[in-house]
């Protein structure tokens, strides 16, 4: 039997044609929708963990202030500062004057100059807290082998003191010096001036000013 082999028709090449279009256009459909859910999950994904990041407190923060809570609640309350003078002391007028050999008495009994910087400004309450934030750190930097300033952070920040906190290191000839801002939420001008140094370190008060970026406004160091 003998097979004819005719062109083929028109109709026919459209069909396939068309056939070829309708899968190019279904496989491109199926890619799209696959990518969009791949993006949409993803996208969702990294929306939903941001959300979460900054809904979450910082744990370094949370643990700073559980620890300014605790020295608080052990300390007065503030307003009270027993080292500034109430009044001018006067002489016992039963005590004689010690006065050296030639020299004239004076007309006028001397009194002592009033105190200035932070005996003057910090409360007793900023002392107490001064005290509890001192005993620690202190016993902390004199563990220190290499006081660096980064070793210095590090340590400072295992006590729970943030980066925020802690100002101005730097490495001298006898260790890292650094300022700690002990500053609380409405009210106080207290902050620690510190010497990483192996077993000196020592660690003071220092007044810092009330308001704005951490400035250290006067200090006294031994």
């Amino acid at each position: 039997m003998t097979h004819i082999r005719g062109p083929v028709s028109k109709s026919t090449s459209g069909r396939r044609v068309l056939a070829a279009a309708a899968l190019t256009a279904v496989a491109a459909l199926a890619l799209t929708a696959c990518g969009t859910e791949q993006n949409d999950g993803g996208g969702k994904a990294g929306s939903a963990g941001s959300s979460t990041v900054s809904q979450q407190p910082s744990t370094e923060r949370t643990a700073a202030q559980a620890l300014f809570d605790r020295f608080a609640k052990a300390c007065p309350e503030r307003g009270v500062n027993s080292r500034r003078p109430t009044g001018a002391s006067k002489p016992d007028p039963e005590e004689p004057e010690s006065i050296a050999p030639g020299e004239t008495p004076p007309a006028e009994p001397i009194e002592p100059a009033p105190p200035t910087g932070p005996e003057a400004e910090l409360d007793d309450r900023d002392w107490c807290v001064s005290a509890h934030h001192e005993q620690r750190v202190i016993a902390a930097l004199q563990m220190l082998e290499d006081p660096t300033p980064t070793t210095v952070r590090k340590t400072l920040n295992g006590l729970g003191y943030t980066d925020e906190r802690i100002h101005h290191l730097k490495q001298g000839g006898k260790g890292t010096r650094f300022y700690l801002d002990l500053r609380e939420d409405g009210g106080g001008r207290l902050c620690e001036s510190g010497l990483a140094a192996g077993a000196v370190s020592d660690v003071v008060p220092c007044l810092a000013v009330a308001e704005g970026p951490f400035e250290v406004a006067s200090e006294v160091r031994p």
